[in-house]
Order: structure tokens, then C-alpha cells, then sequence
């Protein structure tokens, strides 16, 4: 059996040594990478990760006079001329064929060509591997030989320690009673401490041949406690990445069970992995899941999915078959650069059923979108060809009521020169919308938009803008589309925009409490001729609320198919005050429109009377410790709030808070397509409770009632899920314990607790 060691990317979660050739000793790969440290403790049963060490010498050794020569440097040197032993001591420096070695003392038996070495040894061979110990015998070619309690420390701070380490005449290396460690052993008054974690072995074997390290007898030591074995355990001796079983997960859930996932990561080539992975289930049957990854000259993609067999539960209703089929989820991503300029971007998913994804908590998306997009990005210019589809996984979503838009083509061009002083840019556009039960539509438009930014002498900013627009459109099958504002006229319709704008704002700057304050009025005219717009079909300009972010925009619909026409006028004003580590920034803003326009915009989102609602931004930043963020929608007529929003981030790294509370009432009686009131609160946090333990936990509350929502069936407090944990995290480990419950039943997705536990060893892999 072989446990991979090296796993491209996620690290973290695979066995391994941060440089696996740190078991090569002596060997022509890379052993210590300058190591920094040499031991001066005498041998023992057991290696010594936190042996003190002496600083290395730096003196550098004389050259030898040819390749069969040794050179010496010593305080004191001594030669029996009899027995042919020289004795050198104090600062010992000895050198043959690039080879170096520095000891406090060397002895050097001519005859048998023995050299013993003593006291804080270092040797250091061509490619600049350092290894130390007590006491080293080596033959006089200073490249074969024995090492005794041996400490080497790694440039990135890992420690690989034995008491005694064999590299013999063939190349291989063995080493006895050895340990590794990537951990700290120093706590930060530099006192000696137990590692996080550490791998030890009864014995180390390095095949020079198969340029391969295998271990017997290792074990995973967490907190110095041997809690997980590694029979079989290897890898490859070099910073490659190397076939073999990866950290297992562990979860416990009410619908499937106990579940034990063991990955299993195969190279395939230095640029393409496999990662297949059994999930076994005491309550379920099992899944198979598999990642591909690869690399190539232009680009990189990766291809992940899950397949199992068992029965399907409907969303709604008891079940009505219980046989087996197959479910499973498929999901891929890339990126190709062809070249400078063009560019391909893709993204799929899909699944077999929609509850699926819930009930092996794969992901809580409830709509699965795929895309594709080639790009083409000039100076001047820009094109993109795009597509994309939609799986629902929704309870009262039809599946053929999902559009599919294939293709979307959009090219915009800029004019190299000023026209009259401001910026020139054309457009073409077109989209196809088809849909299997649906409306399918298209449509095409050119335009062209001209821009020009300036200040006055005062100190105004103006922007003037003009656009002009012609739209194509065809649909049919209008009636399958449930909301009548939606559906436009069948056939082919046709459309043309005008519209003019200019936007002025006039910042004052002031002092303000020992800080900066601005204060920035802003206005904004904008007229457009009538437009004929429920005569267009609206795909991409549904679910519209008025905002601090689209109060401004001359067009604040949030597609093509819908433009705000008749004559406006826009106020608000900024506030900005500043001081060190502390900010204030609010928006607040309103429109006056000089045409009613009831039809176009529907009830309830702020704009369907001539004077709009008042909307506004507040957020406040103090330092990195707090950061809250309040948006709201007045009522015109009675400054009732109907849409109230708030988030918090509060705290440090170690202990936070992250609140959120949404209210919407938006006082209608008839309630659209997106347009329903909500109410929800949000709560998570993380507090630190030691110096590496932490408790963590989140919630999410629906506060809906049948005050807001008629069709509602919760109380007004109905909890959505909610999770508590307790979690260890220090440089080198992370261990998290998990209980997660759901309070919502989705076809076989059951509501109940579940528990999941992890461990990540860090400072692993290439």
C-alpha cells in the first residue's frame, strides 16, 4: 500500500514531507537546503526534534590539491607517522573532491581509510546538502559512512531527526528510529514545546535506484499521542508528486448515516491527476466520486462527479416507486488563453434529481448554471460569444419554464479619437432564448453611446452622456409565460431608444472632530422619448428593486429588454468623514419623474408612482474591527421602512461576530414573481477560547409570517439550519468537530442533525 505524499494544490490534506528529498542522505538530490542547525546532544533510543543547536561553522576548508588529495584546517594537527593517523582538532575543516566537512575534532586512518568525526559534525556534499550529528564515520571519499543521533533542519523549518543514519556504497540510505516534523518545537519565548504533529518511524529506506522512500513502522503522532498508523506508507524522494491514499473524512448524518470517505490520489502525468474517492454509508448505499485535473500549453481544466445508486424521494408526497436508479452530480470548469487576445471560459453542472446535492450535502445551490464564454479583448475593442443554461432543483420550478440562451453575442468598438471632446463607443448585441415548455425569444440591437467628463472651474464634476439604440425582437408561444408584464407581443416588435443625460456633483471638504468630512450633492437629469416597452418581451430585466446602486444609472433596469423612458430628475447627496482607522460613508437619494409611468414598473419595488421611494447606504468601518453596512427604502408618503438591511462584521481574527437582519415590506396586495416580503436574520461568530481552541457556530432564522407572506407556513420563527463546532488551528494543524442541524425537509434531503470531522495537516505536499 503506498500513501501519497505530494498532491498538487490541496497540500493541506495529503501525508507528506514539506521536501521529501530531506531523507536522502548524502544522497545528489536536495537534503537539507541549507540547513541552520546542528545538533550537540549524545545519541538516544529515540530522536530528538528540540536537540539545541550550535551555530555551523563558516570557515571554508582549503582546496585539495587534486581529486585523490584531502585538505585539512585545523587549530591543532597531529600525525603518527607509524600508525599513519592524523588527529586534527578544534575547528576542524576537511575537504576532498568538493566535498566538505567541519567537526571539533577528526581522526583519519590512513590505512583503512576510516574518518571518524566528533563533535557538532557537519557535512556538506556538491549540490549544498548539510547534515549534522554527534558523531559521524565516514570512508576517506567523505561520501559513504554512518551518522549518529542526526538532526537536519530544513530551510523552511521542518526537522527530520534519527539516531543513526547508513548510507552505503550502492547509494541507498537508511535510517533508524526516525522522526519528521514540520511543527514549531519552540514556543515563542523560545522554550522547547512537543510538535502539533509529527511522523515517526521504526526505519527509513531510501532506493537510490527507484529514487524512492519507503518507511516500516510509521506512525502519525498528534500532541504526541500515535493515533494514526501508516502501514506501507512511501513516496517518491523529490518534490513530485506521488500515487497513494489521502487523509480520510469522517461525517455522521440522519439520512445516511455513518460515512467514512477514503480518497485515493493517482498521478497520472506532471500535469494530470486522478482523485477517486469511495463514501461508504452505514445508512445509504455507496457513492463513488472522482476529480480530473489537468494542465495544458494554453490552459487548465478540471472535471469532478458523483455517482451512486438508490431510491429517489419526491419533494412533495409520499414515495411512489422504490427501486433503485442512478443519481449523481457532474461538474466541470476551465480556461484556455489562446493567444494574447482570445480567450475560452467554460463552466458546467448538472445532476441527476434535485435533491441529490442536498442529501449528500454536496452543495444547497438551488439552480445549477452552465456557461461558456470566448473572449476577445483588443485595445480598442471587445468581443464575447456566450451561452448558458439552468438547471432548476427548486420545488415549484418547471424544468422547461428554464431558458436556455444560446448564442449571446455582444462587440463593442471605441473610437481612437474624441468626438467633441468625449469618448465615442458602438455596440452590436444579439441573444437567442429558447425554452423546451416556454417562451423562446430573440433579439438584436446596435447602439452607440457618447461620454464626456469634465470640471469646472468650481470645482464641479459634470458628465454628459447621449446614446442612441435600435432593438429587433421575435417571440413566440408569449402566453406560456405566467406574469402578463413579462410575456411582450408576439412576432416581431421593434423598438428605438433615445436618451440624453448630464450628472453633476460638487464636493465641499472640510474639517470635522480632528478629521475629514466631504460632503458631495449630486444631480442627475435624464430624458428619453416614449417607448413602447410591454410591446417587448422581458428576459433579462425582471426582479428590479430600486437601490443606492442603480439610483443614478441612466438605464435602471438591470438588462436590455426594459428602459426607463419620459423625463427625471435625480437628487441625493454623499457623506464622506475620515479619520485614522475610522470611516463613515452614507448615500441617500430620490427621483422625480415628470411622466407617470404606473405599467412599467411593478408595485412594490419604489418607483411605480412619479416621485420614488428614498433609498440609502450607510456604512461605518472602525480599523479592521468593525465594518457595518445599513440599506434601507423609505416609503415617499409615510417614510415606512420597506426594506431594511443589515450586516455587521465584528471583532479580530481570532474572535468575530458576523450579524445580518433583511426585512422587506413592500405593501402590496398582489405579489409578483420575486416580489414577495421577507423577513430573515442571520448570525455566525467565532470566539476564542484558548490559545489555539476556538468555538464557531452560525444560524439563519426565517422571520417570516402570514403578515408578510399569505402563502407562508412558519410562525414567524422558523429556523433554517444552524451549526456549532469546536476547532484546534496552530501553523502546523487543524482539527474541527462539526453539528450541523436542518429543520427543512427536501425530498429525500431529510431535516435532523448531522456531525462531520477534519483534520488537516499543514505545512504538507509540494
Amino acid at each position: 500500500m503506498n500513501w501519497a505524499l505530494f498532491r498538487p494544490t490541496t497540500g493541506v490534506r495529503a501525508f507528506g514531507l514539506a521536501t521529501a528529498s530531506g531523507l536522502a542522505l548524502f544522497a545528489s538530490q536536495a537534503f537539507a537546503q541549507q540547513a541552520r542547525e546542528a545538533p550537540s546532544a549524545a545519541a538516544q533510543d529515540e530522536p530528538d526534534l528540540q536537540t539545541p543547536a550550535a551555530s555551523p561553522v563558516t570557515t571554508d576548508a582549503p582546496a585539495p590539491a587534486d581529486e585523490q588529495q584531502i585538505g585539512f584546517a585545523a587549530d591543532n594537527l597531529n600525525y603518527d607517522t607509524d600508525s599513519e593517523i592524523v588527529v586534527a582538532e578544534g575547528n576542524v575543516a576537511m575537504n576532498r573532491d568538493t566535498i566538505s566537512m567541519r567537526a571539533d575534532k577528526v581522526t583519519w586512518n590512513r590505512k583503512t581509510g576510516e574518518v571518524v568525526a566528533e563533535g557538532d559534525v557537519a557535512i556538506k556534499n556538491p549540490e549544498g546538502d548539510t547534515a549534522y550529528g554527534d558523531r559521524i564515520v565516514l570512508t576517506d571519499s567523505l561520501r559513504d559512512g554512518v551518522v549518529e543521533n542526526l538532526l537536519v533542519v530544513l530551510d523552511n523549518g521542518a526537522r527530520l531527526a534519527a539516531v543513526k543514519g547508513t548510507r552505503f556504497d550502492n547509494g541507498n540510505i537508511e535510517l533508524e528510529n526516525a522522526a519528521y516534523t514540520p511543527c514549531p518545537v519552540e514556543d515563542a519565548a523560545g522554550c522547547p514545546k512537543k510538535p502539533s504533529w509529527q511522523i515517526r518511524a521504526v526505519r527509513v529506506l531510501y532506493d537510490r535506484t527507484k529514487n524512492k522512500v519507503r518507511y516500516k513502522g510509521a506512525r502519525v503522532e498528534i500532541f504526541g499521542l500515535p493515533l494514526i498508523p501508516l502501514p506501507g506508507l512511501s513516496h517518491p524522494a523529490n518534490s513530485e508528486a506521488g500515487s497513494g491514499i489521502l487523509v480520510p473524512e469522517v461525517r455522521v448524518d440522519r439520512t445516511n448515516g455513518f460515512e467514512f470517505a477514503l480518497p485515493y490520489y493517482l498521478r497520472l502525468a506532471p500535469d494530470r491527476d486522478l482523485t477517486i474517492t469511495p463514501h461508504l454509508y452505514t445508512g445509504a448505499a455507496p457513492m463513488l466520486e472522482g476529480e480530473f485535473r489537468a494542465l495544458t500549453d494554453i490552459g487548465s481544466f478540471r472535471i469532478n462527479g458523483y455517482a451512486t445508486r438508490s431510491s429517489v424521494v419526491p419533494l412533495v408526497g409520499a414515495p411512489t416507486r422504490s427501486t433503485k436508479e442512478f443519481r449523481g452530480y457532474l461538474e466541470s470548469a476551465g480556461k484556455f488563453q489562446f493567444d494574447p487576445r482570445w480567450s475560452l471560459t467554460y463552466s458546467g453542472r448538472i445532476a441527476s434529481d434535485r435533491t441529490f446535492m442536498r442529501r449528500y450535502d454536496i452543495s444547497r445551490d438551488d439552480r445549477l448554471r452552465s456557461t461558456f464564454e470566448v473572449e476577445r479583448i483588443g485595445g480598442q475593442s471587445y468581443l464575447s460569444i456566450a451561452g448558458w443554461a439552468t438547471q432548476t432543483l427548486r420545488v415549484n420550478d418547471v424544468q422547461g419554464q428554464q431558458p436556455v440562451a444560446l448564442p449571446i453575442i455582444d462587440y463593442r468598438q471605441r473610437l481612437d479619437d474624441p468626438w467633441l471632446g468625449g469618448q465615442f463607443e458602438l455596440q452590436l448585441n444579439t441573444l437567442a432564448i429558447g425554452r423546451t415548455a416556454g417562451q423562446d425569444t430573440q433579439r438584436a440591437f446596435a447602439g452607440a453611446r457618447w461620454d464626456l467628463r469634465g470640471l469646472t472651474g468650481l470645482g464641479q464634476e459634470i458628465a454628459l452622456t447621449a446614446m442612441v439604440r435600435g432593438d429587433i425582437y421575435h417571440s413566440d408561444e408569449n402566453l406560456l409565460t405566467a406574469i402578463p408584464g413579462y410575456r411582450g407581443k408576439s412576432g416581431w416588435q421593434g423598438r428605438g431608444i433615445a436618451a440624453i443625460a448630464a450628472d453633476m456633483r460638487w464636493p465641499f471638504i472640510g474639517e470635522l472632530l480632528g478629521g475629514t468630512q466631504t460632503l458631495t450633492p449630486r444631480i442627475q437629469v435624464v430624458a428619453t422619448p416614449p417607448l413602447k416597452n410591454l410591446d417587448i418581451p422581458n428576459e433579462d430585466s425582471r426582479a428590479f428593486d430600486l437601490e443606492d446602486s442603480n439610483l443614478f444609472a441612466i438605464n435602471r433596469f438591470n438588462g436590455y429588454d426594459r428602459f426607463e423612458d419620459g423625463a427625471r430628475i435625480t437628487y441625493g447627496f454623499e457623506w464622506n468623514y475620515s479619520r485614522p482607522g475610522f470611516n463613515i460613508n452614507t448615500v441617500i437619494g430620490q427621483s422625480y419623474r415628470l411622466s407617470d409611468k404606473p405599467s412599467l414598473f411593478p408595485n412594490g419595488t419604489g418607483l411605480t408612482n412619479r416621485t420614488s421611494d428614498i433609498v440609502g447606504r450607510t456604512t461605518v468601518a472602525y480599523r479592521d474591527f468593525l465594518r457595518l453596512t445599513h440599506r434601507f427604502r423609505l416609503d415617499k408618503d409615510n417614510l415606512a421602512v420597506r426594506r431594511n438591511e443589515f450586516d455587521a462584521t465584528i471583532g479580530s481574527q481570532s474572535t468575530y461576530a458576523v450579524l445580518g437582519y433583511s426585512r422587506l415590506n413592500r405593501d402590496i396586495l398582489l405579489l409578483g414573481e420575486d416580489l414577495q416580503d421577507r423577513e430573515e436574520v442571520r448570525a455566525g461568530g467565532r470566539v476564542a477560547v484558548a490559545r489555539n481552541w476556538s468555538l464557531f457556530g452560525s444560524a439563519i432564522v426565517d422571520l417570516t409570517g402570514k403578515k408578510d407572506d399569505p402563502s407562508a407556513t412558519s410562525d414567524g420563527w422558523e429556523p433554517i439550519r444552524h451549526r456549532l463546532g469546536i476547532a484546534y488551528d496552530d501553523d502546523c494543524l487543524s482539527i474541527a468537530l462539526t453539528w450541523r442541524r436542518d429543520y427543512i425537509d427536501t425530498g429525500d434531503a431529510r431535516r435532523g442533525n448531522s456531525f462531520s470531522f477534519r483534520i488537516a495537516f499543514r505545512n504538507l505536499g509540494f
